[in-house]
């Protein structure tokens, strides 16, 4: 149960948003705001539930949705391009065409629309502030927007753990079809264009990432030089043929109205892989991070507190990469609060603390210099009184049978 309700089978798409709307509502009330200019993808997708056409992000920048949203306001208003992709409530009085933030000639007409539809002078949150719109934003008090609408996504509603849960078993049941073709001579890009068809027939709304299929050398050494000196991953796929006895660390992540899954496992190429001892060892001192954590998860309890239980249970040494952590949250961004073992400090993760809704993608990391290393992600929903698992693909080769 997530605040006295159950996570439903599908979600209510309409009351999804009608509740998101709220909690942004409610955040600019807390924040002082007037209204929020919203022009990060994620973000409008969060406010508005728009969908936009899947293309290459580097592309598509400049031709995204905006979302101006005004204290009090019943609907969101959404500028855009693609007048398909709005939700069925939001009527022609609250959809408007494109307005494109990068341009110096949009950014003035951006400016009235945020006099007429919020207020002259207004205190203003924003997303991200162009130089074209911060000039012509200068009449208004511009703060950012980070922190009222983390706080609204930070812990989900039932229905939109529902669709991080329909995301993620897109996602598993497409692995389920590419990983026994993960044999000798099979090429990085052979496993993306069977996975990506596959999760688009089985009704993805679109890829968030690159799919990852990382051979890992057996040490550091071996690997992509790095700024920080630690285990380089992620890497792109490429046309690279697998051997057999590659180490692989899988990565995907796929998008369902909106919201993200996050696949992690790691395989091994062989026509009949069997890990050895080694392995097998990896991935149970994996195994025992992971479920040492659970133990603790439940509302109340800090970041910090789940932090440290995974490091006891490696013996005293962090369980994940340097430049990455131990636990990031998912929604509309691919990676997104709350945040566990960053290099922001004990301190911030001690003033992160359990709640109902909120979401953790475990991932923590075991690698022995010399021997490669053990990599899975598992989701998992914060309930009222401890966790639910919203991923369950099987840990083959490495699970006793």
């Amino acid at each position: 149960m997530i605040r006295g309700a159950p996570i439903p089978d599908a979600p209510d798409l309409a009351r999804m948003r009608a509740e998101r709307h709220a909690k942004l509502q409610e955040q600019m009330e807390a924040h002082g705001l007037d209204g929020l200019l919203l022009i990060g993808s994620s973000n409008v997708a969060y406010a508005t539930g728009a969908g936009s056409p899947t293309s290459d992000s580097g592309r598509a920048y400049l031709f995204r949705p905006m979302a101006l949203l005004g204290r009090g306001a019943p609907s969101p208003h959404l500028f855009t391009p693609y007048r398909e992709g709005a939700p069925p409530e939001l009527t022609d009085e609250w959809v408007h065409p494109a307005l494109y933030s990068e341009l110096e000639e949009s950014a003035p007409v951006i400016a009235e629309a945020v006099g007429r539809l919020v207020g002259a002078g207004a205190r203003l949150g924003v997303d991200e502030l162009t130089h074209p719109l911060a000039e012509a934003l200068s009449d208004w008090e511009v703060v950012s927007a980070s922190a009222a609408v983390g706080a609204a996504k930070l812990c989900k509603t039932p229905d939109e753990l529902a669709c991080i849960r329909a995301a993620q078993r897109i996602n598993e049941l497409a692995m389920a079809d590419v990983q026994p073709t993960l044999r000798p001579g099979v090429r990085q890009t052979d496993l993306s264009a069977r996975f990506l068809r596959r999760v688009f027939e089985l009704g993805a709304t679109g890829s968030c990432i690159d799919p990852i299929w990382q051979v890992m050398p057996a040490t550091r050494g071996e690997g992509p030089w790095t700024t920080h000196g630690d285990v380089a991953f992620p890497t792109p796929t490429t046309d690279r043929f697998l051997r057999d006895g590659d180490v692989v660390w899988v990565d995907t992540g796929i998008d369902f109205h909106g919201y993200a899954s996050d696949f992690g496992r790691t395989w091994i190429v062989s026509e009949t892989p069997r890990p050895s001892a080694r392995q097998r060892a990896q991935y149970q001192r994996w195994r025992t991070v992971v479920d040492a954590v659970l133990e603790r998860c439940k509302p109340g309890v800090t970041a910090l507190e789940l932090g440290r239980a995974a490091v006891d249970a490696n013996g005293g040494t962090k369980p994940w990469i340097e430049h990455f952590y131990l636990a990031h949250g998912v929604g509309t961004d691919s990676a997104e609060m709350p945040l566990i073992g960053t290099d922001l400090g004990e301190a911030f993760d001690e003033r992160m603390v359990m709640q109902p809704g909120m979401v953790l993608v475990l991932e923590p990391v075991i690698w022995d210099d010399g021997a490669a290393g053990y990599r899975s992600e598992d989701i998992v929903a914060v309930t009222d009184d401890g966790w639910v698992a919203l991923s369950d693909y099987p840990y083959d080769p490495f699970e006793d049978r």
